[in-house]
């Protein structure tokens, strides 16, 4: 297929209005309206609502197969230092992962379907709110998303710098990492800094518990698994010269396996409990789950392989690429349906700026890319007999 070039100067001005207009997760009011609105100009059948702020919307053609294509809307607390012309008009707010741009090839794919319509059964085209650590996928799933609309698969695509334009990168396993955080509280005993014999210091003990947590990764995992364990917040003290009573550590922990998941919180419970005693400290945990491992089903993963490899040529398929560390929500709608993740090159001849970056935006060149490989992929599991 070809994506024609108003086809894609459409899907261009789309993603730059997005851009221009951010809004954060469960907060996408004028951006699903006017998905919603620009999906029924094209005479699909659409829902509203779903999961908050999701919509889905709904091709048929007949008897055949069904399957769903997602795309996430939300954007990132970032303060955009862009000098584009369509750089986001929100302050504090900016499309810094790309979901601008998933959003209009997306939008441009059921375009292009709602019109040539050379496939036999039913394509779900599914706009996702709140990826961005707020749990959009999971809320929809629980809001009925696969009772509402059945599908036999699901797929999700999202840009990715540091893989060339042109180019994919799919495994027929985990692609990306689980998510947790939690928040540990070391409480001990106040007294002057001038006599720290008198009290109990959870200073010294936050920072004896902080260097002992990487060694879960180095040292209790084998090397052959992965995870990593960061703290990302310290809070404690008020006065140079007091030991404070209390100190709060918040972090996270990214695995690629359930079971080492498992593990990991298994030992971040222990060391918490255990080497705070050292300092006659108390230590407590609290966890607050986020996203499973983003893991793809092995015949739908082998799917966009060969759709890739037909329409990008097979020297731009990255078979069993190695999974990322970083998280993705799509994960809870792989566990209630089989389907694929994969990702789509950004760097052209200058390399993108990373994701969740103030200077990134979404290169538009990708879009034509995006388009054809939804449309042969539903064009290929929808056979028109």
């Amino acid at each position: 297929m070809v994506v024609s070039s108003s086809l894609i100067a459409e899907a261009v001005a789309w993603r730059r209005e997005f851009h221009a207009n951010p809004e954060l997760g469960y907060q996408e009011h004028k951006t699903s309206q006017r998905v919603a609105d620009l999906l029924e100009s094209f005479g699909l059948r659409v829902h509203r609502g779903l999961g908050g702020t999701g919509v889905v919307a709904t091709l048929e053609n007949g008897q055949g197969p069904v399957i769903g294509l997602r795309a996430d809307m939300d954007a990132l607390p970032i303060t955009e230092l862009g000098n584009q012309e369509y750089r986001s008009s929100i302050p504090g707010v900016m499309h810094a992962c790309g979901h601008d741009g998933h959003t209009a090839i997306l939008l441009a794919t059921a375009k292009y379907l709602s019109e040539t319509q050379n496939f036999s059964g039913t394509v779900h085209f599914i706009f996702q709110p709140a990826e961005e650590n707020l749990g959009g996928a999971k809320k929809m799933v629980e809001d009925g998303l696969f009772d509402l609309f059945p599908m036999d698969g699901i797929y999700a695509l999202h840009n990715w710098p540091g893989l060339p334009l042109g180019h994919v990168g799919i495994n027929s396993s985990t692609m990306m990492a689980s998510l947790d955080s939690f928040e540990i509280v070391l409480t001990g005993k106040s007294c002057h800094a001038a006599m720290p014999e008198n009290g109990a210091d959870p200073i010294v003990a936050a920072s004896q518990l902080i260097m002992a947590l990487q060694t879960i990764p180095s040292r209790r995992l084998s090397p052959q698994e992965s995870a990593v364990v960061s703290i990302t917040q310290i809070a404690g003290g008020e006065a140079i010269n007091v030991l404070p009573e209390k100190v709060t550590l918040r972090g996270t922990f990214r695995c690629l396996n359930s079971s080492v998941r498992e593990r990991v919180k298994t030992m971040i419970n222990t060391y918490v409990v255990g080497i705070p005693q050292v300092s006659d400290v108390k230590g407590e945990i609290s966890y607050y789950p986020g996203y499973p491992v983003t893991a793809n089903h092995k015949r739908e993963a082998q799917n966009v392989r060969e759709v890739a490899v037909a329409t990008l040529g097979e020297s731009r398929v990255n078979w069993q690429l190695k999974p990322s560390m970083a998280s993705e929500d799509f994960a809870c709608m792989l566990e209630a349906c089989p389907g694929a993740y994969f990702w789509i090159g950004a760097d052209g001849d200058v390399p993108s700026k990373p994701l969740h970056n103030a200077y990134y935006d979404f290169n538009d060149d990708l879009l034509s890319n995006g388009i054809e490989l939804w449309v042969s992929l539903v064009e290929r599991l929808l056979l028109k007999s």
